[in-house]
């Protein structure tokens, strides 16, 4: 797949997010990338042998407070190479590359991987 074809399969997921959510998104950027560097790894302590579909940086909208203005947007990034290694069929890659930013997007709004496994969307 192109990088063209998977950044709007990418804005395809965003666009798919309840208006309501989508409306409570708060200087977040979401990018696509090659492949997660090992500082990437390191940081979301991903095991070696394992690698990353998405990653969250930034501080979640549960955690900012009054003093928070004047900073850089968080981060999504989506990373093609392990979704397409992943994925061999491209309806499953659609769907991995949607699970992936709704994941993603519910970080921002401070639901930890915890959260997500006990309700059943890790």
């Amino acid at each position: 797949m192109t990088p063209a074809e998977f950044e709007e399969h990418v804005r395809e997921a965003i666009a798919a997010i309840p208006a309501g959510l989508r409306d409570r998104l708060e200087n977040v950027e979401v990018v696509v990338a090659d492949w997660p560097t090992e500082d990437e790894l390191e940081s979301a302590e991903v095991p070696p042998g394992y690698t990353l579909f998405g990653l969250y940086s930034g501080v979640p909208l549960t955690e900012r407070t009054s003093g928070y203005h004047m900073v850089l947007p968080d981060r999504i990034t989506i990373f093609q190479g392990p979704l397409e290694e992943a994925c061999h069929h491209p309806d499953d890659l659609r769907e991995e590359i949607r699970s992936t930013v709704i994941h993603e997007f519910a970080h921002h709004f401070g639901l930890s991987d915890d959260d997500l496994r006990r309700l059943g969307v890790a």
